[in-house]
């Protein structure tokens, strides 16, 4: 039969990171695999451009040619050509076409072909156990595909122990192959691997249809050099990953695409690890790792509930091979970088909910995530250029040594800092937290808005630059932190304002204003008593009309309020409380008029920088304030009134 082999077109160069310097950056993140510049607009990973080849497709076959195997209990009986089988055990030898029905209660199916032979097994209502081995195992052939006929309902399950030669440790899984393995059709097949895997192969693993249900006590699926799925329901319960392509030699190899299908994935260990590059295009994906986001040890000032210790992560900040699994139960995993181009991902983790050694890119695609630690890390690099990110919770909601946000909307909620360059409180966890992910010192990080929504919902700093920020775009909404130990903003370089809303509202103990660079104008405001949660905070214009109405979600004594509408010359007025009858969106007020409110003070704005007490004093600038959490206080801070 003549076989075409698929082409998988693995772009897996490093992940390009076209970045321009700025002011204020000049270092590099350090010694790394790929490295990300220090102050960059985009950071792009090269897509993985997937195949699919007719024979991955095409589930049809001619009844007139194909052998036939009745599967008889302990019995196999054989009408054709190319197999043979003695007792419960069926060995095929040639390519072509074989369709399976019936039982087999002990014995094994055996694919030994030649090395450039196309084999297809029809699995048309068959149930299949080995006690002691895989029960399908593909030992040879080019390629094996299992079709799944319409309308059948197959099973396959292997036994608590295998009985291999000795110094061997393969097969491992229910179904196994050392070559090409592709699954299709629009029948069900479920897995029971025992051993260990549920479904694994040496080389590339193809999906294209089917409803697969697989338990597993090791991993679920296995393709050691990928995974490429693009239609076909999931049902995985795993002890370890639930799907894992593991080849760390090669780095064309180790990566999986999702490009469609339907994925409800249980693990002990990651819901899908892929050592190289992890791309999701298309499809549904829920998954479950760790126990779930519940099962998450706290830090020194975390509130998660505890659990054994986990194993420390590797320490380079973009060192781009998979670490060494010390207890990783993370949702979306990778090694060199994760792409996310569209689908539907919800994440429910104890660990990190996406988690990448070196790159991540968002472009499009809706992410729910509950984490028990962050919700979207990266070592080197993390851009968001589009789709929806909510993060109901996690430790840290977004976590990088360069984080740049370009489009999309992101809703978040952190126990710790909300965006996070640098790993922030990371070395506060006692025993360490579940993804203790360390950075290395002495480098520069970054945060960049340029577009885009953001509200965040932090326990610690809003915003955590170990470096600088750089807001050129979008609208940011920040409620929190309520402790003094914290700031609503925090860096360590510039905090250049250029463009966008700003509505920062938090603590004053920490408290920031953005830096003297900026070129659009900015009020900062320090209250002498704290506002409740909820309280209107606004800034109306010498006619009237409302420039910016926030109301945060956590009580504050700081607020930062940047517009393109505030002028340099010009006169606002400040109020507190009352109601706005504008549409209101994560305490942000558009359109309408306030009304009840309390008049605090006039401002007349004569810099880009206007930092001023709730009565409209001034306030100085550039005086640190107390270390908390996060380690010392950087520069910029200023001392809140007190009267």
């Amino acid at each position: 039969m003549p076989y075409t082999p698929p082409k998988f077109t693995a772009l897996l160069v490093a992940a390009l990171v076209a970045l321009a310097g700025l002011t204020g950056c000049s270092s590099s993140t350090g010694a790394a695999t790929n490295t990300a510049s220090t102050a960059g607009t985009s950071t792009e990973i090269a897509a993985i451009a997937v195949e699919y080849s007719s024979e991955d497709l095409d589930s049809a076959w001619d009844p007139a040619t194909a052998t036939n195997i009745t599967l008889q209990g302990s019995s196999i009986e054989v009408e054709g050509s190319g197999a043979a089988s003695e007792g419960s055990k069926l060995t095929i030898t040639a390519a072509g076409t074989y369709v399976l029905s019936g039982a087999l209660t002990d014995g094994q199916i055996v694919v030994d072909a030649k090395k450039d032979d196309l084999v297809r097994l029809v699995l048309n209502g068959t149930s299949i156990s080995c006690s002691d081995n895989a029960a399908i195992y593909a030992k040879q052939a080019k390629k094996t595909i299992l079709t799944l006929a319409e309308g059948s309902s197959n099973t396959v399950q292997d036994g608590t122990a295998y009985t291999l030669a000795e110094g061997e440790d393969e097969p491992d899984a229910a179904i196994f192959s050392q070559d090409d393995l592709t699954i299709n059709g629009s029948g069900s097949l479920t897995v029971n691997g025992q051993f260990k895997h549920g479904i694994a192969t040496k080389d590339d693993l193809v999906i294209t249809g089917g409803s697969i249900n697989v338990t597993a006590a090791g991993d679920g699926l296995r393709g050691r050099d990928s995974i490429a799925v693009n239609g076909g329901a999931f049902t995985v319960e795993a002890g370890s990953d639930g799907f894992q392509a593991n080849n760390d030699e090669d780095a064309d190899k180790g990566w999986i695409s999702l490009d469609g299908g339907v994925f409800n994935i249980t693990a002990g260990s990651d819901g899908i690890q892929a050592d190289t590059l992890l791309q999701v295009t298309d499809g549904k994906v829920t998954l479950t790792t760790g126990g779930d986001s519940v099962n998450a040890s706290s830090g020194a000032n975390g509130n998660g509930n505890p659990r054994p210790e986990w194993g420390k992560r590797e320490t380079a900040a973009a060192d781009t091979t998979a670490e060494e699994d010390t207890g990783s139960a993370k949702g979306l995993k990778a090694g060199a970088g994760i792409l996310i181009s569209g689908g539907i991902i919800a994440i429910d983790s104890s660990d990190d909910a996406i988690h990448s050694n070196g790159e991540i890119v968002i472009k499009a695609g809706e992410l729910v995530i509950s984490s028990g630690d962050d919700g979207i890390h990266a070592d080197s690099a993390l851009a968001v250029d589009g789709g929806n990110i909510r993060i109901s919770q996690s430790y840290e909601g977004l976590e990088s040594a360069a984080i740049t946000i370009n489009g999309g909307t992101v809703r978040l909620t952190a126990k710790d800092d909300g965006l996070n360059a640098a790993g922030g409180a990371d070395g506060s966890s006692l025993g360490g937290r579940p993804g203790e992910n360390s950075f290395r010192t002495g480098g520069s990080y970054f945060i960049r808005i340029t577009g885009g929504y953001i509200s965040i919902d932090a326990g610690g700093d809003g915003i955590d630059a170990n470096g600088s920020l750089y807001f050129n775009g979008g609208t940011v909404l920040v409620s929190g932190p309520t402790n003094n130990g914290n700031g609503p903003m925090d860096y360590d370089g510039d905090c250049e304002v250029t463009g966008g809303t700003l509505a920062i509202a938090g603590s004053s103990g920490m408290a920031q204003a953005p830096g003297e660079p900026s070129s659009q104008n900015s009020i900062t405001v320090y209250y002498t008593k704290t506002q409740e949660a909820g309280t209107l905070a606004a800034l109306t214009d010498e006619s009237g009309k409302t420039i910016l109405a926030f109301a945060p979600a956590k009580a504050y004594q700081s607020i930062v309020i940047s517009t393109p509408e505030l002028e340099q010359g010009k006169t606002y007025t400040l109020i507190s409380g009352g109601t706005c009858s504008g549409t209101l969106t994560d305490g942000l007020y558009t359109g309408g008029h306030c009304s009840g409110s309390a008049e605090l003070t006039r401002i007349t704005i004569s810099g880009t920088v206007t930092r001023i007490a709730d009565d409209g004093s001034a306030v100085s600038g550039g005086m640190g304030g107390m270390g908390g959490m996060n380690g010392p206080g950087g520069p910029g801070r200023a001392q809140a009134p007190t009267r």
